[in-house]
């Protein structure tokens, strides 16, 4: 499968820079099938090799990459990454991170490398005229580090939505988005979320690779500078006991490769969606649950999605109704270009390749079907009895991480935008995380079942 690369700067004149920058590692950074960052370093020396020949490793001790008569694995960096990390900065030396592809010793690239299946999602919506577009919503906690490795809420963070921060959480939130901005991650905006200690950053539209890369990037970098001011951070949907929990809502357009213009805009519209962005909304609405594994991956990710949080837990779409799995936000009659669908039940935990991969996929398969859109509920889902919801044939998404393991296994055009071998080594290791989980005796049946039954 050929990949389209940007001709960039030669590889003296990035040797230059790096030289310049007082580099002196470079980390040669992918992820493994559940999008945890994994890395190679080298020498400043070695990068003008690694950059005409890649660089090997063992695949075999990743998860999802290779079985291990196929261990020998390459990494291509991608250029366009290259960035200094301010955190590695100091007067004397500096290190760099870049992201890679995963090669096979042939040089072909590799299907079990998450960030090459969302790019094979990306040249099918290429080959139908469009680029897929994201913008995500991070949401996250700081804690405190406590006794024994524990986390703990942070007592001096009180604020809540939107409140207007002056305590120490503000002064790190600005120093986590300058961090980002350095690094070439454009940030929309930032603030404090519902719950106590609970955080959002919000970055800007971009290409899907560009915008899984940047997720990526987000989670190690917030963690970094959390750690230089005593603090932590999580990523854990559900941390806290009636709280709300983290999401990673995902507002998503098409555009026309030819033109630059919203695939999604209609402005004769009621809702300002083209009839592509409605059989897009479709597609994701019928591909809900056999995507919620990818979206949704821990077995806390369904502590989350319960009622009473803002988090959906009925498939349907809306404007207004937050509670809703798909929003359609109101634009600018100016800027019918922001057009775009946001998806609200990922969570941070996921890996974005595989997700975005997903999303794109299902909203594909509702273009080319033509799938029809139900009608929108803007009514509170919450207020409904099961009576109502049956006859407005509105499903819930998966309960559990079981549920939604069963729903992928149903899910031939879910399955198909991980394709193999990602697709068994997923399964394989959420089916075992959910086995773990279901031998684990909790606190919570100690304390309600034992001495009574």
């Amino acid at each position: 499968m050929a990949r389209q690369r940007r001709e960039g700067p030669t590889i003296e004149n990035i040797m230059g820079q790096l030289h310049k920058d007082k580099v002196r590692f470079i980390h040669l950074q992918f992820t493994d099938v559940l999008g945890v960052v994994k890395s190679v370093t080298i020498p400043v020396e070695q990068f003008g090799d690694c950059m005409e020949r890649g660089k090997w490793f063992d695949g075999s001790s990743v998860d999802g990459l290779a079985r291990i008569l196929e261990s020998d694995m390459y990494l291509k960096p991608d250029l366009s990454t290259l960035a200094v990390l301010p955190w590695e900065r100091n007067a004397d030396e500096s290190s760099a991170r870049v992201i890679c592809w995963v090669l096979t010793p042939q040089g072909e690239t590799f299907t079990g490398d998450p960030r090459t299946a969302l790019m094979r999602v990306m040249e099918e919506a290429a080959e139908m005229g469009y680029q897929f577009r994201t913008a995500p919503e991070l949401e996250f906690f700081l804690f405190s580090p406590g006794e024994g490795g524990c986390m703990t809420p942070l007592r001096q963070d009180r604020g809540g939505y939107f409140d207007l921060g002056t305590g120490p959480t503000a002064v790190v939130r600005k120093e986590m988005v300058k961090a980002l901005q350095d690094i070439g991650i454009q940030v929309e905006t930032s603030h404090h979320e519902i719950a106590v200690g609970q955080h959002e950053i919000d970055l800007t539209p971009q290409p899907a690779i560009t915008s899984s890369d940047n997720l990526i990037t987000c989670r190690y970098t917030l963690r970094a500078i959390a750690q230089r001011h005593g603090l932590d951070v999580t990523f854990m949907p559900k941390p806290l006991l009636e709280m709300e929990g983290s999401g990673l809502h995902i507002h998503q357009s098409l555009f026309f490769i030819d033109n630059n213009h919203n695939a999604f805009a209609d402005p004769q519209d009621e809702y300002g969606l083209s009839t592509i962005a409605r059989h897009f909304i479709a597609g994701l609405l019928h591909h809900a649950p056999g995507m919620s594994a990818l979206l949704c991956p821990l077995v806390n990710s369904y502590k989350r999605l319960v009622p009473g949080f803002e988090a959906p837990v009925h498939i349907t779409w809306a404007r207004v109704n937050r509670s809703a799995l798909i929003r359609v936000p109101l634009v600018n009659p100016q800027k019918r270009e922001t057009t775009r669908v946001e998806l609200r039940n990922p969570d941070p935990s996921c890996n974005p390749y595989l997700a975005f991969a997903a999303m794109l996929k299902a909203g594909l398969h509702g273009i080319r079907d033509e799938m029809p859109l139900p009608p929108p509920v803007e009514e509170s889902l919450f207020a409904m009895d099961a009576g109502e919801l049956q006859r407005r044939h509105i499903s819930a998404v998966p309960g559990t991480l079981g549920e939604a393991l069963d729903a992928l296994r149903r899910d031939q055009v879910v399955q198909e935008a991980l394709a193999e071998p990602l697709y068994t080594k997923f399964l394989e290791a959420k089916a075992r995380e959910w086995e773990d989980y279901r031998r684990y005796v909790t606190p919570w049946e100690i304390d309600h079942y034992l001495g009574v039954w």
